[in-house]
């Protein structure tokens, strides 16, 4: 592992990561007490969609840290896997969270446009409990990571697209960099989750990928939890 450069970068960057995100929880619960009467409900659904980012990407990488330190990932295949499980779960819930914070922000009724989207991530979380999805290996199958993949690739660009177009209607920046920020992230993701299994280096898009959770992070406690 010591002589890997790409396995170092994954581990650095990873680290670095989780000490951003948890750092922001932190300070969004520091600062709740600050947040307007107005803006409360929509600072606690970030406050919560982060916080399932940060403990589900905890799992997910400190598994692979642990794994690395004891024999690399493939002797440790079942750890990996249900690494890979907490954050396919909680980024799902991440997504329903941020369409909520949509639908409050633009004062949207609870359609049933709302439940549908809502419902394709139900959909996902359903799927990912068939034991075809073969959680105990490093890469998943690639028909069922395809299968499992794609309502999460729904939900997360139809929010963007609410955000984006809403954000454009009222003039409202914040959503737009929101929107912006989520196309980005699958921009990089979907090549990842198509092409990985043959072409591992791929996995390296996660890095740029994972940024744009970042910079969602850091607007979120720019725009709620900073007077």
């Amino acid at each position: 592992m010591a002589d890997d450069p790409q396995i170092l970068m994954e581990l650095a960057f990873n680290i670095f990561y989780l000490a951003f995100i948890w750092l922001f929880v932190t300070l969004m619960t520091k600062n709740l007490s600050r947040v307007s009467h107005n803006e409360l409900p929509i600072a606690k659904r970030f406050r919560l969609a982060l916080f399932l980012l940060a403990f589900g990407d905890t799992g997910h990488v400190g598994f692979r840290v642990m794994a690395y330190l004891n024999g690399g990932l493939e002797a440790n295949a079942t750890l990996v896997g249900l690494g890979a499980l907490s954050t396919a779960i909680t980024i799902t819930l991440f997504y329903m969270i941020l369409l909520d914070i949509w639908r409050v922000n633009f004062n949207h009724e609870k359609s049933l446009f709302y439940y549908l989207v809502q419902g394709i991530g139900i959909l996902r979380l359903l799927i990912m409990a068939f034991p075809q999805n073969q959680w105990g290996n490093i890469v998943p199958p690639p028909e069922w990571g395809l299968i499992r993949n794609i309502p999460l690739t729904i939900i997360g660009l139809v929010v963007a697209f609410l955000m984006l177009k809403d954000g454009f209607t009222v003039n409202d920046s914040r959503y737009k960099y929101f929107g912006y920020s989520i196309i980005i992230s699958y921009a990089f993701y979907i090549p990842v989750i198509l092409l990985v299994r043959d072409l591992p280096i791929i996995g390296m898009l996660m890095i740029p990928k994972t940024v744009a959770y970042m910079v969602m992070a850091w607007l979120a406690y720019k725009y709620y939890f900073v007077e």
